[in-house]
């Protein structure tokens, strides 16, 4: 697992009735989701896989998985299998952008968003940055610097 996987160490009461209702619809749970991405990425070679567990930082998702692919294809094929394996799970994707261009690629699924780059294109943005606790204390050490004495 990556340095910047963190746990949640509490269950709200919210969470274990999706838990349950996920159970008795034979929905995947958030671990099971981020698995079936962590193998398809696996599988076609994506390069500097990183796991970001957001749980707590916002609602959108629970985990964002941020990797690269060496071309605009790799980058196509990396979405086009995590989708395919998805939906072999019984899991639509709610939605995928950035297909046409091939730079970046957005699959939002749901519990899981898995974003595959150009390396250039994931330099320029920096989400491991943004989403990152240690981005945080990189942001406000740089913020400091500027501080009237």
């Amino acid at each position: 697992m990556d340095r910047l996987t963190a746990t949640r160490s509490t269950t709200s009461p919210a969470t274990a009735k999706v838990t349950a209702l996920r159970q008795t619809e034979g929905l995947l749970s958030p671990e099971q989701l981020l698995e079936i991405v962590r193998d398809a990425v696996g599988n076609l070679k994506a390069n500097d896989v990183v796991e970001v567990d957001v749980r707590g930082r916002t609602s959108i998702a629970d985990f964002m998985v941020i990797a690269s692919g060496t071309s605009s294809r790799h980058v196509k094929s990396i979405a086009d299998e995590v989708i395919k394996q998805a939906k072999q799970a019984g899991m639509m994707p709610l939605g995928v952008e950035g297909e046409r261009e091939g730079e970046w690629i957005l699959v939002d699924l749901g519990d899981v968003l898995l974003h595959v780059m150009l390396p250039r294109t994931r330099e320029f943005y920096g989400l491991e940055r943004l989403w990152s606790v240690d981005g945080d204390a990189e942001a406000e050490h740089a913020d400091s610097e500027f501080e009237p004495a």
